[in-house]
């Protein structure tokens, strides 16, 4: 069993730590000790999967803008050297694309250094090999070699080999647009299109000058297209407000067709239309849904549970596919959908509204750069019937109102609680006149009102690894998220242990 000191690191399918100072009363944790340690459980861990011997297995390593990620690649890069492993190091790469060497290179497994769209002194490790990212449990065993202090033997085998992937994972996306719009100019076939993308200083700058600019995209007004660890401009997250200010911005000033906008290591991305109109959470989820399903009749969307029931009433009412909501967490939503096709269900996408979407086409890997090349070939082929992009979308029904409010849990068990709470509201909210207890809820508990109620729903649940409850709510009518706030709280106020 892990220790507090190890257990600190399990982040659900990750690692992750503080890497770096500069965050008050943040103190490093990441240390090079800690990270050879974990690498060294890693490379037992894929020997053990593979069964190959470590001096047989080929492992690439990569790395997101972040300041603490050269040294970080460093340590892992030497210890896999120094057992005998063969290292691919791609540098600065996206996290998808470390997932394509396996693909592409026939890598036994890949390690992508990253903490998504976490602050700039928090760094982590990724793992993935041909069967996609790693589960929970994984992380715990290879955690537990490295609280054990097991490392494989030395070996003079290893050796560190430079490798350009990002080039030939430029040209997979590339190919794929020249194919499926199919212009007349077919090497150009984004000529006459202006798109711009904000990066965020993150890994993704490589998407206007090696994706959209050498296929004839008028790329100029992008921004923060440069590599910058300590993320000067605004925090690389889709989900984040002034993030898609920035980008809407920058679509309105140049006067651009659409914009997009990645994270920090590129595995979410969102857009704005050409009015610099979101094109995130819900909206982005109907979207993704209505290409998934343009050759999927009757097909299957998963979602994470908090979507609305507009986007539910779309999918299913103008898309006449079928929508599972299932519970938060993007690699809970992916594996959803590899079991229903496991099945025989037809389930070509799995999303999550942070951002996170997996297409069955691309391996169920969850790769912003890879959705947003779909939006673009949308794009292009509707403006060719003199249609936009917007008009997929043009009959999802949207709230009036939403908000999201977390209440935090005081008690150390937090998850003991947390689930108490659940099992108490869901006794509370069928005893209540007028509440409409979900029953196809994944995850906490979903209650709708009729007008004159509130006209809408909330959501309260669990956070996957925070102490954090977090209360969604939506409404039709204005005035209608405070009057639903108010019946949850009249419950919430009778519960100990909640920071109200």
């Amino acid at each position: 069993m892990l220790n507090e000191q190890w257990k600190q690191f399990k982040s659900g399918t990750d690692i992750r730590g503080v890497a770096s100072e500069g965050v008050e009363g943040q103190s490093v944790n990441l240390t090079e000790p800690a990270v050879r340690a974990m690498c060294a459980g890693f490379i037992l861990w894929l020997s053990k999967k593979c069964d190959k011997s470590p001096h047989d297995l080929v492992i690439s390593v990569g790395r997101d803008s972040r300041i603490s990620g050269p040294a970080i690649l460093g340590y892992c890069a030497d210890v896999m050297k120094s057992v005998g492993v063969r290292v691919l190091d791609c540098g600065l790469a996206s996290t998808p694309s470390m997932f394509m060497t396996t693909v592409d290179l026939g890598c036994d497994g890949a390690l992508q250094i990253t903490a998504s769209h976490h602050p700039f002194n928090r760094n982590g490790l990724k793992f993935f090999t041909i069967d996609g990212g790693l589960e929970g449990s994984d992380i715990e065993e290879i955690l537990l070699y490295a609280q054990n202090g097991d490392t494989p033997a030395a070996s003079d085998r290893g050796e560190i080999i430079p490798t350009d992937y990002m080039s030939a994972y430029s040209a997979r996306l590339r190919d794929m647009i020249c194919r499926e719009v199919n212009a007349e100019d077919h090497e150009h076939p984004l000529k006459g299109f202006k798109i711009v993308v904000d990066a965020g200083n993150g890994a993704g700058g490589f998407y206007a000058d090696k994706v959209l600019a050498p296929l004839g995209a008028d790329t100029s007004g992008s921004c923060f297209l440069e590599p910058d660890g300590m993320f000067p401009n605004h925090i690389p997250n889709p989900e984040d407000s002034d993030a898609m200010a920035s980008i809407s911005r920058a679509v309105l000033d140049s006067n651009a067709d659409m914009g997009v906008i990645f994270d920090t290591d590129v595995d979410r991305g969102g857009a704005v239309d050409c009015t610099g109109r979101e094109i995130n959470r819900n909206r982005l989820v109907a979207m993704a849904a209505a290409i998934a399903l343009e050759n999927e009749p009757g097909g299957t969307v998963v979602t994470d549970s908090t979507t609305s029931a507009g986007l539910k009433d779309f999918i299913e009412g103008e898309l006449a596919g079928t929508h599972c909501r299932f519970k938060r967490g993007y690699k809970n939503v992916i594996n959803e959908a590899i079991r229903l096709n496991g099945e025989g269900v037809n389930c070509p996408l799995a999303i999550e509204t942070s951002g996170h979407a997996a297409m069955r086409e691309n391996y169920f890997l969850d790769d912003g750069a890879y959705l947003c090349t779909k939006l673009i070939i949308k794009m292009a082929c509707l403006k060719r019937e003199g249609k936009s992009l917007e008009s997929l979308i043009e009959k999802l029904r949207e709230p009036v109102e939403s908000r999201e409010l977390r209440f935090k849990i005081l008690e150390k068990d937090f998850k003991a609680r947390g689930n108490r709470i659940l099992e108490e509201l869901d006794k509370y909210a069928r005893s209540q006149p007028n509440w409409i207890v979900a029953d196809d809820s994944c995850e906490g508990v979903r209650v709708s009102f009729t007008k004159g109620d509130g006209d809408g729903w909330f959501m309260l649940r669990l956070s996957v690894h925070d102490p954090i409850m977090p209360m969604n709510v939506e409404s039709d009518s204005a005035g209608g998220v405070e009057q639903i706030i108010d019946k949850a709280m009249a419950f919430l106020k009778t519960q100990s242990g909640l920071e109200l």
